[in-house]
């Protein structure tokens, strides 16, 4: 079993979280997730009617975000 943790910043869309994570809350309360062997889906457009869960709101919102890693060199 691979216990990696992989967090995937999609072009206009959620957050594709893999791996066994918890999600909990401000109050410190877990989050319950549907299936934890499948993907969990987070909203980043701020329109989920689901959240903390994606329910693909970012479509019909118009959400852009295409974020990309900044490639730091040796030397800074």
């Amino acid at each position: 079993m691979d216990a990696r943790v992989e967090i995937r910043v999609r072009d206009n869309g959620p957050y594709k979280i893999t791996g066994p994570v918890r999600l909990v809350d401000p109050d410190g309360n877990e989050i319950p997730v549907s299936d934890p062997d499948r993907p969990i889906a987070l909203c980043r457009c701020g329109q989920s009617r689901d959240k903390p869960f994606c329910d693909a709101s970012h479509r019909a919102s118009g959400f852009e975000s295409c974020v990309r890693a900044e490639r730091v060199g040796l030397d800074g």
